[in-house]
């Protein structure tokens, strides 16, 4: 990935900084930055969950304003894909075997 201004603005991770193990949510601003630029798949690299986490965002900011038939349900199915996508993702990158 290019370096840009925007790589200085990073929070660095203090679970990584203490244990030196990468936290079930390393690689998310990486993988939002790639997404702003539009590479979908480097997105998807550094953190897989980042759009079903996005998504689940939107929705919530939606819910605010709008009222969904269904909203309650809605949550439910993307908390579900959001978390299995972060638990099935993490155990792939701290996996010896991967």
């Amino acid at each position: 990935m290019t370096e840009s201004w925007m790589n200085r603005f990073f929070l660095p991770c203090p679970f990584k900084h203490f244990t030196g193990i990468d936290c079930p949510g390393c690689g998310f601003q990486r993988s939002v930055l790639a997404l702003l630029k539009g590479n979908w798949l480097e997105s998807w690299h550094y953190y897989p969950a980042t759009v079903p986490i996005l998504l689940l965002a939107v929705f919530f900011l939606l819910k605010m304003k709008v009222r969904f038939p269904q909203a309650e349900n809605i949550s439910k199915v993307l908390w579900v894909i959001a978390a299995v996508t972060v638990i099935v993702s993490y155990a792939f990158k701290i996996s010896p075997l991967f």
